[in-house]
């Protein structure tokens, strides 16, 4: 799979970098969000929004992106230097024909989902989701560090 680590505006490489393959089942996204959460911790990073956003987009990985035998993957990088270091959230899985609308809509009341990616839009500074040529998809989200304290 080709490494989708480049900011939407082709500045900065990783400072560092995070990735881990994960099962496609809820224990897979679980884990995930616990993950994201160590690691983001142990860079003194503030993690609270982007704990919301691993699980949204890792959920969504294993709701819609699943194929038998084929993992997730799960990627942190931090872009850029503080003021203004960026945190990049991707997660890769095989299904290519089901990219998100990056236009989330209003579900109805009744809707039982359809609420993930308006969390993930309110949270992120921006995203967006990538087609691989490996048939799969990366979806990312940016969240800007200098606004938030750690925790």
């Amino acid at each position: 799979m080709t490494d989708h680590l480049t900011r939407t505006d082709n500045s900065a490489s990783p400072q560092r970098r995070y990735a881990v393959l994960l099962p496609s089942s809820p224990r897979g996204a679980r884990r995930a969000r616990r993950l994201a959460v160590d690691q983001l911790r142990c860079w003194d990073v503030a993690f609270e929004s982007a704990a919301y956003v691993v699980a949204e987009l890792a959920s969504n990985a294993v709701r819609h992106g699943r194929l038998a035998g084929r993992d997730f993957r799960l990627t942190l990088a931090l872009l850029g230097g503080s003021p203004g270091a960026t945190l990049r959230i991707e997660v890769s899985d095989a299904r290519a024909e089901c990219l998100p609308d990056t236009r989330p809509r209003t579900p109805g009341v009744d809707d039982e989902s359809g609420r993930g990616l308006l969390l993930v839009d309110a949270l992120a500074d921006r995203w967006g989701a990538v087609a691989q040529p490996v048939p799969g998809k990366t979806v990312w989200a940016e969240l800007d560090l200098a606004q938030a304290p750690p925790g």
